[in-house]
């Protein structure tokens, strides 16, 4: 009996000791989790501090909507930057959404396993490979094909429309930022919409074959319909990488403060703007207040995109 009570005393011992683990275990993620969480509003917080001093000397208005940048004349106008991002992000979505979501449904429905292993591994590397070197290699083979070959071709066939008109010579412009911007995304795209389509289960196409639809019907019309919502964020995130990409953009875009017409003009992305200019100058009154406002802007610009994109997804996916 009394080696019963002992054994009995000793387990309710260690068991309070396993739950008083498991509770610390469980405060302690939970802190992580709300530092993690408030990354955001503190960054929001100390950018919006720094920035205060423009946001006080200037009407909102003048630094969102002026197109004149003059740091010397106490001229600080955003537009042309904010406008400078917008393109080149849109640019870099539209060339690189159609080629990395075909890739990806050939990898999970047509490629052989070896195909698709030897496929991920490139893909891999070209994820990790650093963001300058992709600008490097802008500048030394896209920004000559943008200027020899591609702005001459589109601009003699579509110059027409005031889009594809070409009055830059150099190569170092819109289109070219967008077609280094796309190759950097493309692994992003491509690898989680690939997941995405693997993960439809096989018993929809089987279903979708015996009634007789071919294999690119039963793809496009069961296995993309099923997978459209994951599709849709891997696109948003892809989206997200390029409003952010600095080296890379910075190297071929121009950095010219105009707002661009065509897509052929150059540019000066707000990344590139902070990049360039920080750390510079700072002499002049507001100027570094005005730096940490364009890193305040941009950041914005980037948490309503997501939003709005967690939007959408949330109401595709109660559609299904």
């Amino acid at each position: 009996m009394a080696t019963n009570t002992i054994n009995g005393s000793l387990a309710a011992i260690i068991q309070r000791k396993r739950m008083s683990k498991d509770r610390l275990a469980e405060r302690v993620m939970g802190l992580l989790t709300l530092g993690a969480i408030m990354l955001v509003p503190l960054i929001i917080a100390a950018l919006f501090l720094r920035a205060w001093p423009i946001l006080a000397a200037k009407p909102l208005g003048e630094l969102l909507f002026s197109t004149t940048w003059h740091p010397m004349k106490n001229a600080f106008g955003f537009f042309p930057f904010i406008m400078g991002t917008l393109w080149v992000t849109a640019l870099a979505i539209i060339i690189s959404v159609p080629p990395s979501l075909l890739t990806a449904i050939y990898m999970a429905e047509y490629a052989p396993p070896r195909t698709q292993s030897l496929v991920k591994t490139f893909i891999d590397i070209l994820a990790g490979i650093p963001s300058v070197v992709f600008g490097v290699w802008g500048v030394l083979t896209i920004v000559p094909f943008v200027s020899r070959h591609l702005a001459p071709t589109l601009d003699r066939w579509l110059g027409f429309i005031p889009l594809f008109r070409n009055d830059n010579p150099t190569g170092y412009g819109l289109l070219a930022g967008g077609l280094v911007l796309a190759v950097m995304v493309f692994p992003i795209i491509i690898s989680l919409a690939e997941e995405v389509i693997s993960a439809v289960p096989q018993g929809l196409r089987e279903a979708s074959l015996t009634l007789g639809a071919t294999r690119w019907q039963t793809i496009r019309r069961v296995v993309m319909r099923r997978a459209w919502s994951g599709v849709i964020a891997a696109v948003m995130l892809g989206f997200s990488r390029a409003f952010g990409e600095t080296m890379a953009v910075m190297m071929v875009v121009g950095n010219v403060p105009l707002v661009p017409r065509s897509i052929f003009d150059p540019a000066y992305p707000l990344t590139a703007l902070i990049a360039n200019n920080y750390g510079e100058m700072m002499s002049i009154p507001l100027y570094d207040s005005a730096l940490l406002a364009g890193a305040l802007i941009l950041l914005l610009i980037i948490l309503m995109f997501n939003i709005t994109s967690r939007l959408v997804l949330v109401r595709l996916i109660r559609r299904e």
